[in-house]
């Protein structure tokens, strides 16, 4: 089949997909059970996964949302450490790295059962070393480290041992 063939059909199956009984199909809203947006008011820790979802979709303002209310709802590293990557790349907020060390530090100062917060501990550690959205402050970077490390975290252990 050649190229011309294969896209024609392509398109003609994506137009099948994309339309019903000949109308295109509606685009989800806020209130569509295809949005991600349904999950920021739930009293389920479950929905802090979806903030993931919804971040790796481009829904940011649902993903922000969801991180936004499970830290509150729930003190969730996870949603702490996603939310302060969100800030600290400027994906659908703007860029704000002393948001996203504020929050890791947040995180890496709270226990958690899942062990977020080793990673928490990690990521705090190299933005105390690096000075990204705080003082530079090599010592208390390298405690955090040896605390990721001591908890599993292989990055932070090889990143110690850069230091070397």
């Amino acid at each position: 089949m050649t190229s011309a063939k294969t896209a024609l059909l392509f398109a003609t199956s994506l137009t099948a997909f994309t339309t019903l009984a000949g109308q295109p199909l509606p685009a989800p809203t806020a209130s569509s059970e295809l949005s991600y947006e349904a999950y920021v008011s739930s009293t389920k820790p479950i929905k802090c996964l979806y903030g993931y979802a919804a971040e790796k979709v481009g829904d940011h303002d649902a993903a922000i949302a969801i991180f936004e209310d499970c830290i509150e709802r729930f003190n969730s590293v996870y949603s702490m450490i996603w939310l302060a990557q969100i800030y600290d790349t400027g994906v659908g907020i703007p860029r704000d790295e002393r948001k996203a060390t504020a929050l890791m530090r947040r995180g890496a100062l709270t226990d958690d059962e899942a062990g977020y917060s080793a990673l928490a501990k990690y990521h705090y550690g190299i933005a105390l070393i690096e000075g990204k959205g705080t003082a530079v402050d090599r010592t208390a970077g390298i405690n955090w480290l040896k605390k990721a490390s001591a908890a599993g975290v292989e990055e932070a252990t090889s990143y110690l041992d850069t230091l070397n």
